[in-house]
């Protein structure tokens, strides 16, 4: 099962993309890999991009499964993956389980490839 991957924060005042400044170190290649394989899949974009335009970036389990035509358990295992990435928290509400975009999950990915 993966784990929440630390995407390293990159400094305002850098010059250039963290990946042509200098090599990634081993640990570093591993965790960006798993980052960008939970990205890597066209039903998981459409869960984070859903969860995101949500009110609050915020959506309940059961309206993530009519949009992208997958049963609930299906659903909730891109939502696993998502949240172990760590673009997604979860929360439980009575029965159901509701998720959140994390601030600055997206924003930390994209400056890590283009830098600031």
């Amino acid at each position: 099962m993966p784990t929440m991957i630390e995407v390293a924060d990159v400094s305002a005042g850098a010059c250039c993309s963290p990946l042509v400044r200098e090599p990634l170190t081993a640990p570093e290649a591993e965790q960006l890999a798993v980052t960008m394989k939970a990205l890597a899949d066209p039903t998981r974009l459409r869960l984070l991009s859903i969860v995101a335009a949500s009110e609050n970036a915020e959506a309940c389990v059961c309206d993530l499964i009519e949009p992208v035509g997958l049963s609930q358990p299906t659903v909730s295992h891109h939502l696993k993956i998502l949240t172990a990435a760590g673009f997604l928290t979860r929360s439980k509400r009575g029965t159901w389980a509701y998720y959140a975009l994390v601030p600055g999950a997206l924003d930390r990915v994209s400056h890590l490839l283009v830098g600031s």
